[in-house]
């Protein structure tokens, strides 16, 4: 446990930065998973409008280092490539 006044500090900060990736990341797999199950129903402009809200926040979360930039465009690419099958 933290004991000096910095310390207790930079935990507070670490548990408020936690709480924010967890929730930003939380986010980002609800959008992917509304992808994917449009996608299983087949209908394709609900799958399209579900790949407009996740490709920003995926893109987001890329630039803010909560995930890797390659594991963004690769998840994108994959969304894209299921949505675009339906045709």
């Amino acid at each position: 446990m933290a004991t000096h006044k910095s310390a207790e500090k930079r935990d507070r900060q670490a548990k408020a930065r936690r709480a924010r990736n967890i929730a930003a990341k939380s986010a980002i797999k609800t959008k992917v998973k509304a992808v994917i199950a449009s996608v299983e129903s087949k209908n394709r402009e609900n799958s399209e409008k579900a790949l407009k809200a996740a490709i920003p926040a995926v893109a987001k979360a890329a630039s803010k280092g909560l995930i890797h930039k390659k594991n963004a465009s690769r998840k994108i690419s994959r969304l894209t490539k299921k949505v675009n099958a339906l045709q």
